[in-house]
């Protein structure tokens, strides 16, 4: 899911306070609990609440739903850890968990996990085994997963003279930018009508840009910006694997021509500014008209096409020298290691991660299930309102995924690594010599 990480307070230490006392924020005796739930996605109450009934109905297990925007919510969740009130169970991410796991804030389920015989092969491949520690423990049922596309304007590219095809069949080098840059040229319009790929294009006064995405500082991987297309050059994040890798290659010459590539499209005034991807968002752009293709996650799939009086599609990125990849990320729910109802909120958890559970996660159509069968009903449910996302799961078909980076002290090394993305982005500095200084900052935060 989305990363925004310059705020972010630091996950607090919260063993020692745990060995001390105990509590949480569910209520009740042991026949009448309440357990605390939290997520932060707004889109995904209505699915979940629809568990939450079913659950009580079955277990007489009161579930109360709490829902934060991103950064609010981990902001949150941290103060709570401290204060020994986290939330019985909440939704987890891997970009925090090793984090969690360190700090002993959240509960191994591998007994549970045995003891009712849950099987993990039902879930897409993968995708459980990122919820097992480096201590071998499991912290983590599989709840959904998501994959990265482009969303078009498909009024914009029709204008443009371009086609779905033009789009599906885009490929990428970091050299001339392939048919991928032609096409984000063309996209783009500056205030006199101007094409990108006409005489006479004004970058400094662009109508539309032809490409834009999430704040590409915003998380080491480069999710939902960079990272897709370094890996098309063969780029890979951690040298001594993923997850629990710690060797990371942000020197790779491969990732600075990636990057010295997005600075161009910048300066050429085909993709946004860095000041208006950190300020109004690219979603917000993408919905005014001022950008006419954006990077985003499956995630975000609904907060295009709710978008009034835009005709949007959806395209896999484009085909880069090593083939079209994907970076590939899950959630699961964890439990608060506070928690009260230890017992109740392992059935919770169970029961999120059920096909039952599922199915409703499908039929709403939020994001996509971690289990096939319950994908399959989203994508009936997508079919029935005429909305094609083969964007997104392609990469499972041709299995050109790759996983989001699974280690520990990861927002640290994001502050290093965005303060550097930053500075190639605003053209301040060439992309070798920043990620250079870069990874030595982060060798020294991984101890190496």
């Amino acid at each position: 899911m989305k990363l925004s990480w310059r705020r972010r307070i630091a996950v607090p230490l919260c063993a020692a306070l745990l060995a001390a006392a105990a509590c949480s924020g569910g209520t009740g005796d042991d026949e009448n609990v309440t357990l605390d739930y939290w997520l932060w996605d707004d889109r995904q109450i209505p699915q979940y609440q629809e568990c939450a009934t079913a659950f009580t109905g079955q277990t007489g297990i009161n579930v109360k739903i709490t829902q934060y925007g991103w950064e609010d919510y981990w902001s949150n969740l941290n103060t709570q850890f401290a204060a020994r009130r986290a939330p019985d169970v909440f939704t987890d991410h891997l970009a925090f968990y090793p984090s969690f796991v360190q700090n002993q804030v959240i509960l191994p389920i591998n007994e549970y996990v045995e003891r009712d015989n849950v099987d993990l092969g039902q879930y897409y491949p993968g995708l459980a085994d990122l919820w097992v520690g480096q201590d071998g423990k499991r912290y983590g049922l599989p709840k959904d997963w998501d994959t990265i596309a482009l969303a078009y304007n498909s009024t914009m590219l029709a204008d443009a003279g371009l086609s779905r095809e033009d789009v599906w069949e885009a490929t990428w080098n970091p050299t001339d930018g392939g048919t991928f840059e032609d096409i984000i040229a063309r996209l783009s319009v500056d205030e006199n009508g101007v094409r990108g790929n006409e005489p006479g294009f004004d970058p400094t006064k662009v109508a539309t840009y032809g490409l834009s995405f999430d704040n590409p500082s915003n998380s080491a991987s480069g999710q939902t910006s960079w990272g897709n297309f370094a890996r098309s050059l063969g780029f890979e994040l951690l040298a001594d694997g993923n997850p629990w890798g710690t060797d990371y290659q942000f020197d790779d010459p491969r990732l600075a021509q990636t990057l010295d590539w997005f600075a161009r499209m910048v300066k050429a005034g085909y993709v946004t500014p860095l000041a208006d991807l950190q300020g109004v968002g690219y979603v917000s752009l993408f919905e005014a008209g001022d950008v006419a293709l954006a990077i985003n996650g499956s995630w975000a799939i609904s907060s295009f096409t709710g978008i009034s009086g835009v005709n949007v599609d959806f395209a896999p990125l484009p085909t880069g020298p090593q083939g079209r990849w994907s970076i590939y990320n899950g959630l699961a729910d964890a439990i608060s290691a506070n928690t009260a109802h230890p017992d109740e909120a392992w059935q919770w958890v169970k029961y999120l991660a059920s096909a039952e559970c599922q199915n409703v996660v499908g039929e709403k159509a939020v994001v996509f299930p971690a289990i096939p069968a319950s994908l399959e009903v989203g994508e009936q449910a997508r079919e029935r309102a005429g909305l094609d996302v083969s964007a997104y799961t392609t990469y499972l078909e041709s299995q050109n995924t790759f996983l989001y980076p699974v280690t520990v002290n990861f927002d640290q090394v994001t502050q290093a690594v965005g303060a550097a993305v930053d500075e190639i982005l605003l053209g301040n500095r060439p992309a070798a010599e920043a990620l250079t200084a870069a990874q030595q900052q982060v060798d020294s935060i991984m101890g190496r």
